[in-house]
């Protein structure tokens, strides 16, 4: 299992600026859980000295005693450990009245705990900012798991910290190129499995236990004792208090219920009522909403965004009752099925820049009229060159692909977009006598090439 600090450097060298900064400094680290901000912020403070932490899912007063304590500790102050303080305010006033003069961090990681426990911290340490702490050489770090609630109220205008950040970061998925720094799978399963987990470090970590792709959802999704078996479940309780409406919601959207009032009738809840819930679902990353790239009209559609969701809503939470009887067995066309869904995202989203032509293109999207369908459409709007892709997970002919590019060419006759140049291009999981179609001017591409390019 990988034990070295992977690809944070950049978020790494910010926290490294702002500590070289003078004078006191209020940052905000936010991120799905095990996105990896603990470990980021233990590599932060290596040979640095302050206050580092962890708060716990409890209740003010265990907080505060905890906090306390790690404070005594860092000051060397036999009396604050065996002082009875009971609110933020005093704790808070204590630490920076008997904080050194030199840069000294206080570091506090789940702090989205501490905001649903008591909300008062956040005008309290307004107050303290405001009054005491920005007068010091304080480096206050505070990170969240709680999306919803961090947003609201620590990032919004309305929060009593608003203003006073001196930055905020998001620490965001991991790209797939470095998949292999965790997994010794060979490419293809690689592949599958960022399909499924996408780039969370703690995913890919427990991933990196198993050889294979199918070994590890056999054992860490499609059983009871699973790592992944109810993490979705979890995430969600933590966000929501409409637990089931929002469960309802993505597994609607999971099941192909896309358009708003298909979804509000799958649910059983008024259609005007559903923007609310998808609004908040796009807001913490788990759907999307998407329009066709070239089209006039504002209708779109909503999917699952997350990986581990939409794997999850589709195998784990449709076959949960033959799970918890240990009587699922995987379809290999099921798989399958569920794979091609997620390549042309993924081409999308992990593979697109690796594309010989990608660096001419601003916007890349999906289109969409009637019954036609393309999985990708990239556009300059400047030059005004267009480039139509189809995503395939699929070992592919010659001959296959050559019907499938044919396909392509006539379906792109229906996009209304007044082009200087059209390429087209068809990327598939293998594909025979690539160069032959190269040579006839299509962009043709296969998981070897990608991993030529990525390793």
């Amino acid at each position: 299992m990988i034990s070295t600090f992977v690809d944070r450097e950049p978020e790494l060298e910010l926290l490294n600026r702002e500590w070289e900064n003078s004078g006191a400094r209020l940052i905000v680290l936010y991120g799905r859980r095990r996105i990896g901000k603990t470990r980021l912020l233990l590599e932060f403070i290596r040979g640095r000295e302050g206050v580092f932490y962890i708060a716990a899912d409890s209740t003010p007063k265990q907080q505060i005693g905890e906090l306390k304590e790690k404070m005594a500790e860092y000051l060397r102050d036999p009396l604050l450990a065996q002082l009875e303080i009971t609110d933020w305010n005093q704790l808070l006033k204590y630490f920076v009245k008997n904080v050194p003069d030199k840069r000294t961090y206080l570091v506090i990681d789940e702090f989205s705990y501490m905001i649903r426990s008591d909300k008062t911290i956040l005008s309290t340490l307004q107050r303290l900012w405001d009054l005491k702490f920005s007068n010091t050489n304080i480096f206050i770090v505070l990170s969240g798991s709680l999306l919803g609630l961090m947003g609201k109220k620590v990032l919004s205008q309305s929060s009593p910290l608003y203003g006073r950040r001196s930055r905020d970061i998001l620490l965001d998925k991991l790209p797939f190129s470095f998949t292999g720094d965790f997994s010794g799978m060979n490419f293809e399963d690689r592949v599958k499995l960022y399909m499924t987990i996408g780039g969370v470090p703690e995913y890919l970590l427990k991933a990196s236990e198993y050889e294979t792709f199918t070994d590890f959802i056999e054992l860490e999704f499609f059983r009871k004792d699973g790592y992944f078996y109810r993490e979705p479940y979890f995430i969600i309780s933590q966000e929501f208090k409409e637990l089931k409406t929002y469960f309802s919601i993505l597994n609607a959207i999971a099941y192909g219920s896309t358009r708003p009032g298909e979804i509000a009738n799958s649910v059983g809840i008024d259609a005007r009522k559903i923007y609310p819930y998808l609004d908040n679902l796009i807001r913490l990353g788990f759907v999307e909403r998407t329009v066709p790239i070239v089209s006039s009209g504002k209708a779109g559609i909503y999917t699952i965004k997350d990986n581990l969701f939409d794997f999850w809503f589709n195998f784990v939470h449709k076959h949960r009752e033959r799970m918890e009887r240990g009587a699922f067995i995987l379809r290999n066309d099921e798989l399958s099925g569920y794979l091609g869904k997620r390549f042309e995202i993924f081409v999308r989203d992990d593979l697109f820049n690796y594309i010989p032509l990608s660096n001419r293109f601003d916007r890349i999207g999906k289109w969409w009229h009637r019954d036609r369908e393309i999985d990708l459409v990239a556009l300059n709007e400047k030059s005004r060159e267009i480039l139509f892709i189809e995503c395939k997970w699929k070992d592919m002919s010659h001959g296959g692909a050559k019907r499938e590019l044919g396909k392509l060419e006539e379906k792109s006759e229906h996009v209304l977009y007044d082009s200087s140049r059209t390429d087209f291009g068809l990327i598939v999981k293998s594909i025979d006598e690539k160069e032959d179609l190269r040579q006839s001017g299509y962009l043709v591409m296969d998981l070897s090439d990608f991993r030529s390019k990525i390793g």
